[in-house]
């Protein structure tokens, strides 16, 4: 049976926010053809008309751009939105490791305790608030400690400026690492139905240390959302344009696995990425599933993944077409 949104607790911050969540990297429009700010600013507010109180941004999408875009969506109603953006890569400095240029512009990853310091203020104020409700280290920086990074953090937090922490991208190594300093409140992780690396590797620990876990990519950059056909044809600097995950052959063996789902689909009156969605937030450690939206439409399909509550037979209905149809997707 259907319902309310989801709820779930990030770790044990105390912080709450609906299963489903808002990406927001596409609004930052690099990488994804750019952007449209008023579409953009609509898509947000839409998300939490329907419910989906979680929005996630980063500095890094746009350089700034999608936390502005999030704060402009959000004056006036900031209360209703849990805040989760990111630190450690950077433009400001050129410490740390260079990871890749941002329409000319120099990123690195770096987390040491004099850019968090910088950058959470340079978020605060793109974002129109005096606090993040979860602030996560975005990229791993191996020239500073984890326990310099997780003192930064901690010292956020006793300020008031952060409520929860959490780091994303995230080795088995470094997530043993951030655990052991005992204040780890979430992963952010790419995972999908055919991106499962985690279930392995790092949900073991997170579910033994009550770090709850958000899913990045849960559609699989879209591909897994029942409506990319073989022929559709991606322009400007949208990084599908040029992955081979999005090859005709692997646009048919997506089409034919959203076929074999389309009874449960109908079932639930939901669509396929809904459906989608709605499988991703019942697996084993996953807590919310971060979904990315452009426009209103887009992010009121995604709000309702967040009401559709799947059965036993559903899932091994789904689990059945994953194991049949998108086994030898290629990679």
């Amino acid at each position: 049976m259907n319902g309310e949104q989801l709820v779930r607790s990030i770790g044990k911050s105390g912080v709450q926010a609906s299963a489903v969540g808002l990406g927001t990297w596409a609004i930052g429009g690099w990488m994804w053809g750019g952007t449209d700010e008023k579409q953009s600013i609509a898509a947000i507010q839409a998300s939490l008309d329907a419910g989906v109180t979680l929005i996630d941004t980063a500095p890094a999408y746009g350089l700034g751009r999608s936390e502005e875009i999030v704060g402009k969506a959000l004056a006036g109603r900031r209360d209703k939105a849990v805040i989760a953006t990111k630190c450690g890569l950077v433009w400001h400095t050129k410490k740390g490791r260079h990871f890749f240029d941002q329409g000319g512009t120099p990123v690195h990853r770096y987390l040491g305790r004099d850019a968090i310091v910088h950058e959470v203020e340079a978020s605060l104020t793109r974002l129109g608030t005096d606090y993040i409700d979860l602030y996560i280290t975005h990229w791993q920086d191996p020239t500073t400690p984890i326990e310099e990074t997780v003192q930064a953090l901690e010292d956020l937090r006793s300020s008031g400026k952060i409520r929860a922490s959490g780091a994303s991208n995230l080795s088995p190594a470094e997530l043993s690492a951030y655990v052991a300093t005992g204040s780890l409140d979430a992963i952010q992780e790419r995972f999908s139905m055919i991106d499962r690396e985690i279930e392995t590797d790092l949900l073991p620990l997170t579910r033994q240390n009550g770090v709850s876990t958000l899913s990045y990519s849960s559609l699989a950059l879209g591909l897994l959302s029942g409506t990319v056909d073989p022929d559709r044809v991606f322009s400007g600097d949208d990084q599908r344009r040029d992955n081979p995950r999005f090859s005709v052959d692997n646009r048919l063996k997506a089409r034919n696995f959203a076929e074999s789902i389309q009874p449960v689909a109908d079932k639930h009156g939901a669509s396929i990425a809904q459906t989608v969605i709605a499988w991703t937030l019942v697996q084993d450690g996953v807590t919310f599933a971060l979904c990315g939206a452009r426009n209103p439409e887009q992010a009121l399909e995604n709000a309702k993944a967040g009401t559709i509550r799947l059965d036993k037979e559903d899932l091994s209905a789904i689990d059945a077409a994953i194991a049949v149809k998108l086994a030898d997707m290629d990679r």
